[in-house]
């Protein structure tokens, strides 16, 4: 058997039901909408959750907690083991973060997180550090500067 010889086993593929095309289809006349009602009308039915009138389920269910959603800080996060394709003695800001697309948003700042190792001695500027990145940062040579 070649590539050019290959079919679909018979019986595999059905072709799709054409609905509203007349009694012999099986699906003619009404194309299995039924007769009249809501479902049965064009742009009819209702939204998802809603249960005829009825408190739907999530109205029904205690709320607890807290939301903080329209104020929420969100920090970007970079490891230390990215910095590695810098140069010795490189400044490295969020801005050269972005040009270099090691971060793909600044958004409300970037955080430096200590996984991996540091092999070059770098300045680094940041809005936050983790102990462990300062810790290796510093035992690398380099510098962390929080903006």
């Amino acid at each position: 058997m070649n590539l050019h010889e290959l079919k679909p086993t018979p019986g595999s593929r059905r072709k799709p039901t054409r609905k509203g095309q007349g009694i012999g289809s099986g699906l003619g006349k009404t194309a299995g909408r039924g007769h009249k009602g809501q479902k049965a009308r064009s742009g009819g039915g209702v939204r998802p959750g809603f249960e005829g009138g009825q408190m739907p389920l999530q109205r029904r269910m205690p709320k607890r907690g807290f939301t903080n959603a329209p104020f929420k800080k969100e920090i970007i996060t970079v490891n230390l083991d990215k910095l590695n394709r810098f140069e010795n003695g490189t400044e490295v800001t969020p801005e050269i973060l972005l040009e270099t697309k090691v971060i793909r948003k600044i958004r409300d700042g970037v955080k430096i997180l200590g996984e991996g190792n540091l092999e070059k001695t770098l300045t680094i500027k940041a809005h936050a550090f983790s102990k462990s990145a300062l810790e290796k940062i510093e035992a690398a040579g380099g510098k962390a500067e929080v903006i």
